[in-house]
């Protein structure tokens, strides 16, 4: 297989990602036709984001201002999908990016940080509940607006973070296994009583293992999280990105070895929902269905055509997500 080929098939594969991540689909296929190795991914989406900075500085109202900034964030964080140098350059501009827009926007929403994660809190500061999502492997808090959004339909506040590896922080920290004492510290930080919890990707077992040992999460959901990896059946690529991670091959067995939530889903006393796409088969991950089965309160929704983070299938599952937690969190109140 030539490198252009290659690249064809990568942006394949990133495809329902990336369009769920709210990307324009036909301009999507406009920079990835273009592509002629995976090693043109990176700069090509900065460009693109760069472009959307420039509309963003020309926009006739603050609106599409705010608007251009926040698809510019989409386009910069898709950039750190490939392998690249400058991906740590292409993160910052993503954060940069819903900073800028959230100014204009949302003037009321604030940046939280604290030791391992930052983010940003949205939403009213009486809201009946407060949603933290949590990124995964590769994913950052700029690649969930959509499920953002939902939640701040519904009247939450949602905080969405970047914990140790991963988005902003991926090139001065590393993952970590005990991800429940980010999330603890995050709700000292947000300063309420309880949260729901929402993890995506590997975000879903750092959810659900949360939920486990952090008393404060009364709702949780995951979606497309692992209950169980297994390092010698991972793929190559999988591999390599928990490595760089990680901090290397020896760092990332030792993490894979430690995902495994047999003894922790018992332990969950929160309503949890855990959502899987039945397209979604990958070598060495035992997706969610034994999470849901083991949880005291778990429900398991699995959607047939969806793939890994179901972005070929929003409809069938960020409603009811969306709801799972609303309605929990509203209940755990009252």
């Amino acid at each position: 297989m030539n490198a252009a080929d290659f690249a064809a098939d990568f942006a394949a594969a990133q495809w329902t990602r990336a369009t769920g991540t709210g990307v324009d689909p036909h301009e999507y296929h406009r920079v990835t036709d273009a592509l002629t190795s995976v090693a043109d991914w990176g700069p090509s989406f900065v460009r693109t984001g760069e472009a959307y900075l420039e509309r963003a500085e020309g926009a006739g109202s603050s609106v599409t201002a705010g608007e251009y900034l926040l698809t510019a964030a989409r386009w910069f964080h898709l950039a750190t999908l490939a392998p690249y140098a400058d991906a740590a350059r292409a993160a910052a501009a993503a954060d940069r990016a819903v900073s800028q827009a959230l100014t204009v926007l949302e003037p009321g929403a604030r940046r939280v940080t604290g030791e391992g994660f930052t983010g940003r809190l949205r939403g009213p500061s009486d809201a009946p509940g407060t949603v933290v999502v949590v990124p995964g492997l590769d994913s950052a808090k700029e690649e969930f607006l959509d499920l953002v959004d939902a939640l701040l339909a519904r009247g939450l506040a949602v905080f969405a973070m970047d914990g140790p590896g991963q988005g902003v922080l991926a090139a001065t920290s590393t993952l970590t296994p005990d991800y429940e004492q980010v999330v603890g510290r995050v709700v000292d930080a947000l300063g309420v009583p309880r949260i729901g919890l929402v993890g995506l990707s590997l975000g879903g077992y750092f959810a659900a293992r949360t939920a486990a040992l952090e008393p404060r999460v009364a709702a949780v959901a995951t979606v497309s999280g692992p209950f169980r990896l297994d390092w010698a059946e991972l793929p190559e690529p999988v591999r390599d990105i928990m490595a760089r991670r990680t901090g290397g091959a020896d760092a990332a067995r030792e993490f894979v070895r430690g995902v495994d939530l047999t003894d922790l889903a018992p332990r969950i006393a929160a309503p949890l929902l855990v959502v899987d796409g039945g397209q979604d088969v990958i070598p060495g991950v035992t997706n969610g269905e034994p999470l849901a089965r083991l949880a005291p309160h778990g429900t398991y929704l699995s959607v047939p055509h969806g793939d890994h983070l179901l972005g070929n299938a929003r409809p069938d599952w960020l409603p009811r997500l969306a709801d799972h937690l609303t309605n929990t969190l509203i209940g755990a109140r009252a």
